[in-house]
């Protein structure tokens, strides 16, 4: 059964509300935000909104997972979830949009990326991952039917990610995508692979994660670095 036009406006219109609502309460922008009333102290973790304290929850266990590679409460300025805020948020509206009816969903927030179905053709989404050193260049291609999957790299931003360990830039990797059944723990984790490097080789093999798949192009060798990967279904990558 096909949803119609007037249905498929409705449910997505209901998906940009709750995107309004998190751009509302959590960004780290907005003075008034939940999130930045924390980072100024005028609002405490247990008087926050609950779509505030699920995000707080995430970043917890992400942090505990990574060994404190993805660390929210170690930036200047205090508690910003913003590297586990969009693949979170992605896969609430692709669950949302299923939940509706809709049978072929992605959901791109900046990046982070939600799929649920496969491609409407019936084939696995393809999802490709740019050289560091080079935008226009694939340099590797996943396919997913269901899932989600979230690179972190310095070439989107800059170098915008600090080592929590350290305070300083981190230096692990020079891209980091990790695909998983949960959207906000694949952001977490590719902001952390960016951070350890071959280093999150101690944390990776933890069985709770282990339906994660982690790849990452290192720092060293030629101009594309070298890439290595672990998870179901992926030989190491040179």
């Amino acid at each position: 059964e096909k949803l119609d036009s007037t249905e498929i406006e409705r449910v997505i219109s209901g998906v940009e509300a709750f995107f309004f609502d998190v751009d509302d309460e959590l960004s780290t922008f907005k003075p008034n935000s939940s999130v930045s009333r924390i980072r100024q102290n005028k609002l405490h973790i247990d008087d926050a909104p609950d779509i505030v304290k699920e995000v707080w929850r995430g970043c917890l266990k992400a942090r505990e997972l990574s060994f404190g590679a993805f660390d929210p409460w170690s930036v200047e300025g205090g508690f910003d979830p913003s590297g586990y805020v969009k693949g979170w948020a992605a896969q609430k509206a692709a669950n949302m949009l299923v939940a509706a009816g809709c049978e072929s969903v992605q959901v791109n927030a900046a990046g982070d990326i939600a799929l649920r179905g496969g491609a409407s053709d019936g084939a696995a989404w393809k999802i490709g991952v740019v050289n560091p050193d080079n935008n226009s260049e694939i340099v590797q291609v996943f396919e997913i039917y269901d899932g989600n999957i979230a690179t972190s790299g310095h070439y989107e931003k800059g170098a915008h990610i600090r080592d929590p360990h350290t305070g300083v830039i981190a230096i692990g990797a020079k891209s980091g995508t990790v695909i998983g059944p949960d959207g906000g723990l694949c952001d977490a984790f590719a902001t952390a692979l960016m951070v350890d490097g071959a280093d999150a080789a101690q944390w990776i093999g933890n069985p709770e994660i282990s339906d994660y798949t982690f790849w990452a192009i290192n720092r060293h060798g030629d101009g594309k670095g070298t890439a290595w990967s672990f998870g179901p279904n992926l030989g190491l990558a040179n």
